[in-house]
């Protein structure tokens, strides 16, 4: 079954209300999806990257896969990765188009046999994934009000954890504003935060220090993203759980990070990472050294599905009789921020039920896309075909 034509779509969408963190403001939605098509007429898509791994894609990429068997998936992800890596262009752009590819010639290669991604992994250890709430961001709200009507919310919608933002105030502010969640919430319930790498080591420990008080459950991304001795500093000057890994881009960068112990819990993301053949790589590593893999997710159905149909896959982290999520079962992030792109995107916009979301089961990534919807939303197309 031989590649016939690689699509690619930047996909933009404008929402109604803006949404704040660290790093700035969101005032629309993006995401980069491809679609790739056999000569048999099976149809594979993937996720991954921004804009200029769109490039990449066509460029450099597209010319190793034209007219190759797409069920190699080992050795195109190797001439993929062969080609960005000796120029050190893994990072970024490239890693997020070889995501992009790489979840892609995995759909076509579940649909042509039958069989979902849990089942082409060896299958699914779980039926269910958990997940917590991810929301919580920086709003205009005098008091807090809308704060705590989200907080509370995401309990009500039966969420056993969620996650907010920190790092866009001041550390006294921002404590407040987190104690005004736990208050809400009650002391029953996981609570998260995520700096986005808003902090230099002495300033990320005084955070994690006052924070203790409050029970939280971990701290992501305290400071900037690949510097191991950093977050090493930050494990040992505070209390709190670390977390990063959300912009590795193979297993090479997560590597430091996973044998320093710099980290309590990683966040490969499916569409930086490499895709699912990188992401189950980075798991297994992570798993051997005792680190929980909780999956970062902040994209479209497309990601979803990955996303879930790998951590069916992971084993507990150790092997218990009775795994507990937040302990010994990974769980998945599950943003709750305005996204027409992903709500409309798929057959499929995942739901929760209790804090799980089901895995997907039907063939590839168990998905049918709305190619109406993905022209509503593409700012740019790009195609490379015999």
């Amino acid at each position: 079954m031989k590649i016939k034509s690689i699509e690619t779509f930047l996909l933009e969408c404008a929402i109604e209300e803006p949404f704040s963190w660290s790093q700035g403001t969101a005032g629309k939605r993006t995401a980069l999806i491809c679609k790739i098509t056999t000569d048999e007429g099976v149809v594979g898509w993937g996720e991954g990257g921004d804009s200029p791994s769109q490039t990449v894609i066509h460029d450099l990429f597209a010319p190793q896969l034209i007219g190759e068997d797409s069920c190699t998936i080992n050795k195109l992800w190797n001439r993929m990765f062969g080609t960005i890596y000796n120029d050190n262009q893994t990072s970024g752009f490239g890693g997020g188009a070889l995501s992009c590819i790489d979840i892609a010639l995995w759909d076509i290669l579940g649909k042509s046999s039958g069989k979902s991604i849990s089942e082409l992994l060896g299958g699914s250890i779980r039926n269910k994934v958990p997940v917590y709430a991810t929301g919580l961001y920086y709003r205009d709200d005098d008091g807090y009000s809308k704060l705590i009507e989200e907080a509370v919310s995401y309990v009500e919608a039966g969420y056993s954890g969620m996650k907010t933002k920190i790092g866009g105030f001041s550390v006294a502010e921002d404590v407040e504003r987190v104690r005004s969640i736990r208050n809400a919430i009650g002391d029953d319930l996981f609570l998260m935060v995520d700096a986005n790498k808003a902090y230099n080591v002495s300033t990320a420990i005084d955070m994690g220090n006052r924070l203790s008080e409050l029970d939280i459950h971990w701290f992501e991304e305290p400071v900037i993203a690949n510097d191991v001795e950093g977050y090493l500093e930050v494990k040992a000057g505070q209390p709190l759980t670390i977390t990063g890994g959300e912009v590795w881009y193979n297993r090479y960068e997560a590597r430091d990070f996973l044998a320093q112990r710099a980290l309590g819990i990683a966040q490969p993301d499916v569409r930086f990472i490499g895709g699912i053949t990188e992401f189950r790589n980075v798991a297994a590593m992570a798993n051997t050294m005792g680190i929980q893999v909780n999956p970062h997710v902040w994209g479209t159905a497309i990601m979803i599905s990955a996303s879930i149909s790998l951590a069916s896959t992971f084993p507990p982290c150790p092997h218990v009789g009775n795994p507990r999520p937040y302990e010994q079962t990974p769980i998945m992030e599950f943003d709750q921020t305005p996204n027409p792109i992903r709500n409309e995107l798929a057959s499929i916009a995942f739901e929760q039920t209790d804090g799980f979301v089901d895995v997907p089961h039907k063939p590839g990534l168990g998905l049918e896309i709305d190619e109406s919807a993905v022209e509503r939303f593409c700012v740019r197309r790009m195609i490379s075909e015999l």
